[in-house]
């Protein structure tokens, strides 16, 4: 089982590892411990270097995390250092933490929940229920989310008992009973005052450190979905 390092310390730009697992054939390996993001949840992975091989592509298989290398591989039992392309996980921090901002604005205001979601460094886009938009939604969001940047409010990571998250009302409309049986610790993201969310990404330490919030379009995808393209900007 890898250790996730990101999970506690959003902020870890190197760490030192031993190699636990070699697949030559596809040019990757596995880790005691990574401080890279693996794709999921909508987050892309990291990128960086293993003992100075570019890391290009990360992947969790079961309790497993995979490396794609360019470079050769270390050998099992080898000591490694990871170094996390920094300036890409930051964006990727502000970006998340965004679209967070951006579920919370919208549940508080009009009580409707996010049907998914996919970010690149500083754009994403997410889908919403409604069906049609409110007149003057883009703007309205924009405005809002842009006031809880402002706001530089703290934003908290917690590690509940899953029972204990299961009997949060706060976190049923983040489908945490969705997540998997055996995963018995649940990682919760608190926009303290704003939104909580049981989520397994990266973010920033308050929302002032998110950068200018736009809404660039909106976009319908069938009945009852609507989808909502932004981007951040220093």
């Amino acid at each position: 089982m890898t250790e996730l390092l990101f999970l506690a310390d959003a902020y870890l730009r190197t760490f030192d590892a031993t190699v636990t697992a070699v697949d030559e054939e596809a040019g990757r390996v596995t880790l005691d411990r990574t401080g890279f993001y693996a794709t999921g949840g909508g987050q892309p992975h990291d990128t960086g270097t293993l003992n100075g091989a570019a890391v290009t592509s990360v992947r969790k298989e079961g309790a497993e995390v995979w490396h794609s290398l360019d470079g050769d591989l270390p050998a099992v039992g080898a000591a490694v250092t990871g170094e996390i392309d920094w300036d890409r996980r930051h964006q990727l921090m502000r970006t998340h933490t965004a679209m967070h901002i951006l579920c919370g604005v919208i549940w508080n205001e009009y009580g409707k929940a996010v049907t998914g979601g996919n970010m690149e460094p500083l754009s994403g886009r997410m889908d919403f229920e409604f069906d049609p938009l409110p007149d003057g939604f883009a703007e309205t969001i924009e405005a809002a989310v842009n006031a809880e940047i402002a706001a530089d409010r703290p934003i908290e990571v917690t590690f509940l008992d899953r029972p204990v998250a299961l009997a949060d009302p706060d976190l049923i409309r983040t489908k945490v009973n969705l997540i998997p049986e055996f995963v018995t610790e649940i990682r919760v993201v608190d926009i303290v005052g704003l939104d909580k969310q049981a989520d397994g990404g990266t973010h920033v330490a308050s929302t002032g450190e998110v950068g200018a919030f736009r809404v660039t379009k909106t976009e319908s995808k069938g009945k009852g979905n609507k989808r909502v393209r932004i981007e951040i900007t220093d």
